[in-house]
């Protein structure tokens, strides 16, 4: 009588990532101390963000320990290329990129690791710089027709962005990155200085966006061949549509009152109004950015944080290969 086999499982499609549950990921915390408190998350914390210490404790925690390991890692294997190109070696800043959405939460993880990094015995000296400065003036993109891309890859300087990584990995004593201002919603004409930093962290909507072809054939380069580690912060594209437009409604009732800010002009707006019209923006412009642009990128990430509905980390996913 002939056996009949049952059907075989389909396999799993490989994976460079090995991925854990918060409870699995929170173990590997082991002995890493609690440097930070209530008052700290306070001022860290982002408009919407309901990160708490048990997330610091759980995510954060295992996350500055695993650092801590890539610090080491790499400053021995740096060590090793001086050594066997008779250099002398220096100390070369430990780069670190941020990426994820619009409203996902992933300035709060910028100024999180940047708390608890700066706290290590031997890295005092932590920079943290966006990218919104490297956005092109308002002027410029009105020149160039894209106002209402504001965020997209080609509103940025690039090539500025790539000069101020490479001076600060390559140990100059002053980098300076222009500043901008949330408020008026553009460029400021001062700047912020980097000295020297043990660690630099980069935090942005694009950081992990792959090279391009220009039209003559030349590449732009990728901002993320400077980076040792790199977060990616994500979470389901309509929880964060639902973040984005809870959001604007506490941004009406806050930085919008301000008669100085760019969007004061929504500030009167009634709730429904105010719905309708982040809803409206979240349409046209962030959405298509994350779906066309940012999301993407993930893959690209050495870590992804991944969020559920109420805004904490649910999952990790650590990229091994």
């Amino acid at each position: 009588m002939a056996r009949v086999s049952s059907p075989s499982r389909p396999k799993a499609a490989p994976t460079p990532y090995v991925e854990l549950d918060r409870t699995a990921w929170s173990r590997l915390r082991e002995n890493q101390p609690m440097s930070l408190e209530q008052k700290d998350l306070a001022r860290l914390r982002g408009l919407g963000d309901r990160l708490d210490l048990s997330e610091v404790e759980e995510v954060y925690l295992p996350l500055s320990r695993l650092l801590h390991y890539y610090v080491e890692a790499v400053h021995g294997l740096r060590l090793a290329t001086s050594e066997f190109l008779g250099e002398r070696p220096a100390r070369v800043p430990f780069v670190v990129g941020v990426a994820g959405s619009v409203a996902v939460g992933k300035s709060t993880t910028a100024r999180i690791l940047k708390e608890l990094m700066s706290r290590w015995p031997h890295t005092p000296r932590v920079a943290l710089v966006t990218t919104d400065g490297f956005l092109h003036s308002n002027a410029e993109l009105e020149r160039r027709g894209l106002l209402q891309r504001k965020g997209f890859p080609e509103s940025y300087d690039r090539r500025a962005l790539h000069r101020f990584i490479a001076d600060v990995k390559s140990g100059m004593p002053v980098v300076e990155a222009p500043h901008y201002s949330h408020l008026t919603y553009d460029v400021l004409p001062d700047t912020v200085r980097v000295r020297k930093p043990d660690v630099l962290i980069i935090e942005g909507l694009n950081v992990l966006q792959p090279p391009t072809v220009r039209p003559d054939g030349s590449s732009t380069g990728a901002i993320s061949d400077y980076f040792d580690f790199s977060v990616y912060v994500d979470a389901p594209v309509e929880e964060i549509r639902t973040w984005y437009v809870e959001r604007f409604l506490r941004l009406r009732e806050t930085a919008f009152a301000d008669p100085q800010s760019y969007f004061h002009r929504y500030a009167g707006l009634s709730d429904e109004e105010a719905r309708e019209t982040a809803a409206g923006i979240w349409e046209r412009i962030n959405e298509p950015n994350l779906v066309e642009n940012v999301l993407p990128t993930r893959e690209r990430a050495t870590l992804v944080l991944t969020k559920g509905a109420d805004h904490a980390v649910t999952k990790i996913r650590l990229r091994k290969l």
